[in-house]
């Protein structure tokens, strides 16, 4: 297998959106408030959103169409039964019905980096962004979850400045950008809409000094742990180095399975470098 390490140029095309699930798969019900904490342990594991984020950029690889994602999410998640799906995403998956079921779950931003890492501007990104969160996600709050979680991750690869990246997600998509990490965490607790996760995964990347700081800022608030670290992390990953040893690391926790899913699409597409003057 090709070893990952040393990747050319920075981030590492949904390696970020990984490692935040894992990393936050302990804590989703054991919730901190803090960002001292272990950053792996030996009880770290990969959950629905590590699954659903591989699932996405296989639909990307087989064309990304509405079948394409609707069939590639429906083998993953059968595949991996137990990942720890939603209720209404888990009877989707079993079903023979493929119409969307109105959510607005996070399920939608969480594995969404894909696409950012696909298409060569914002408005592409932003309309393959969309077509992954409708065909399951199809409330207005599920689909503007996904598009404004894609546009991040894009404008960060683009070299855009934080305070780019703020005030294009608060024009475009009326999100709340201006509370802190203090102000949010005293109150914050579980929610698993993309309204109430989606606005505070990117402040947690917005104040953040490096990767594993962004990671560390997204579990410190609570929540929905997992995938406001995924959400974060994929953010985070266009606009920072990852460490290698956090990146192999991650990548010894996924099965083989998973691990070539990951290398096909990261090497299905062009080094970040092609993208900058």
């Amino acid at each position: 297998m090709k070893k990952i390490s040393k990747v050319e140029e920075r981030g590492n095309k949904m390696l970020g959106a990984i490692i935040g699930d894992i990393v936050g798969s302990i804590y989703e019900w054991n919730n901190i408030k803090t960002k001292d904490f272990p950053f792996f342990s030996d009880k770290c594991f990969f959950t629905d959103d590590t699954v659903m984020t591989l699932a996405i950029a296989e639909g990307i690889v087989n064309g990304g169409n509405d079948k394409n994602f609707i069939d590639s999410m429906k083998y993953f998640g059968r595949k991996y039964p137990n990942a720890g799906y939603g209720g209404n995403f888990k009877i989707w998956l079993s079903s023979n019905d493929s119409l969307p079921y109105n959510s607005y779950g996070n399920g939608s931003a969480m594995r969404v980096s894909a696409t950012a890492w696909s298409a060569d501007t914002i408005d592409e990104v932003e309309k393959l962004a969309e077509k992954t969160a409708k065909v399951t996600h199809n409330h207005p709050e599920g689909i503007k979850g996904a598009i404004a979680t894609a546009a991040c991750v894009f404008l960060a690869r683009s070299g855009k400045s934080k305070n780019y990246i703020k005030e294009y997600i608060e024009n475009k998509y009326g999100y709340d950008l201006n509370r802190t990490l203090d102000e949010i965490r005293p109150s914050y607790s579980f929610d698993v809409s993309c309204q109430g996760t989606v606005p505070e995964a990117i402040v947690a990347f917005l104040e953040s000094k490096d990767f594993e700081d962004a990671i560390r800022n997204a579990i410190s608030l609570g929540g929905d742990s997992d995938t406001l670290a995924a959400i974060t992390g994929s953010i985070a990953e266009a606009a920072y180095d990852i460490p290698d040893e956090i990146k192999e690391k991650a990548l010894e926790i996924l099965d083989s399975f998973l691990k070539s899913k990951y290398l096909a699409f990261y090497e299905m597409f062009p080094k970040v470098s092609d993208y900058y003057e």
